[in-house]
């Protein structure tokens, strides 16, 4: 891999996505640091952002509504996402078991270096909504 080079943007998203609870989009890590970065466009934000999970720093959860989110997180968890409003959540004691990847490795013939466990459905919120007879 090439070598990279210290980049004050770079460890601003980077610091960014870990400081955070929300799983930012590319449009939202570039709102929330143009201010202090007035010379920082969408282009080199996208460009960094995927430079952070080639390095194994940051993560790509999925795609919501149209836009990748990123978590900073890179420990081992799953995530919820709900359908209707975007909202993504950690959900940090839900991983597939100890060894649960390297026997099903074994089992299909693959090696793994990672494995991704997503749950999509409503939110609470939404869920309320919807039950309450304010949707139909």
């Amino acid at each position: 891999m090439a070598i990279v080079r210290q980049s004050k943007k770079r460890d601003a998203m980077l610091a960014l996505l870990r400081d955070t609870g929300e799983h930012p989009s590319a449009e939202q890590v570039y709102r929330a640091l143009k201010p202090d970065y007035p010379g920082l466009s969408l282009a080199t934000v996208y460009r960094n952002l995927a430079q952070l999970c080639e390095l194994g720093l940051a993560l790509r959860v999925g795609t919501v509504n149209g836009q990748e989110r990123y978590d900073g997180h890179t420990r081992p968890h799953s995530h919820f996402i709900c359908n209707r409003c975007g909202r993504v959540a950690d959900l940090p004691r839900l991983s597939p078991g100890e060894g649960c990847v390297e026997r099903l490795g074994v089992q299909y013939g693959f090696t793994a270096d990672r494995c991704e466990f997503v749950i999509r459905g409503l939110c609470k919120d939404c869920e309320d909504f919807n039950v309450g007879g304010k949707l139909s």
